[in-house]
């Protein structure tokens, strides 16, 4: 029998604010969230249109009690203020110029993480910019891969006005079967400006 991809199980769960999901809700967003499969992963958002995007999901980490990072360019932690917020928020500085040691780096965050279980997940946006872009970065697949953890398939719906995730997928390791899913999955998720969304692809 097949093994599924799809991770169905939530065995760890979170406590979030309250204050943010009542903002969520006055703004007439449905909090999507239904626990962790795991210690680590990475979480997918998609598609990423628009600015407001990152306000939106801010609230579904405190709504949710998600603890997670995110990559930011390193100039960024350099500016005063800006980067203290940053790192309180969850930002990792990286030098978006060496990829694959950006890549090597969150592998091995990952790998500590799990000899001493410890909770670690990265937050990703895959189309790299609020854009439109013809194919996807495949850092965040080369990293789940090589850790071996999941992928949560965030939405920011804006059609339905949903954000969160409940959908986990266990990666194979081939692009080939493995983005099909992704995209099947976010076929009818919409943006706040549609025609920005790349195709779920990678160069």
């Amino acid at each position: 029998m097949a093994v599924s991809p799809w991770l169905t199980e939530r065995p760890f769960q979170t406590k979030g604010v309250g204050l943010a999901r009542a903002v969520l809700k006055l703004a007439g967003w449905e909090l999507v969230w239904t626990g962790l499969p795991s210690q680590q992963g990475v979480f997918l958002g998609y598609p990423h249109t628009s600015n407001w995007d990152f306000v939106i999901a801010v609230l579904l980490k405190w709504g949710s009690g998600m603890q997670a990072n995110f990559w930011a360019k390193d100039s960024l932690f350099r500016v005063p203020l800006l980067g203290a917020w940053l790192r309180w928020l969850g930002g990792l500085p990286v030098d978006r110029s060496s990829a694959n040691g950006m890549v090597g780096s969150m592998v091995d965050r990952f790998l500590a993480a799990k000899a001493q279980d410890q909770r670690l997940w990265l937050a990703v946006t895959p189309e790299g910019t609020r854009s439109y872009v013809p194919y996807w970065k495949s850092g965040f697949y080369q990293v789940a891969v090589q850790a071996q953890v999941p992928v949560g398939l965030v939405v920011f719906d804006f059609k339905r006005k949903r954000v969160g995730v409940d959908h986990f997928l266990r990666l194979c390791g081939n692009p080939d079967i493995d983005l099909p899913l992704i995209a099947a999955y976010y076929a009818d998720v919409q943006g706040k400006r549609p025609e920005l969304a790349g195709p779920v692809r990678f160069k």
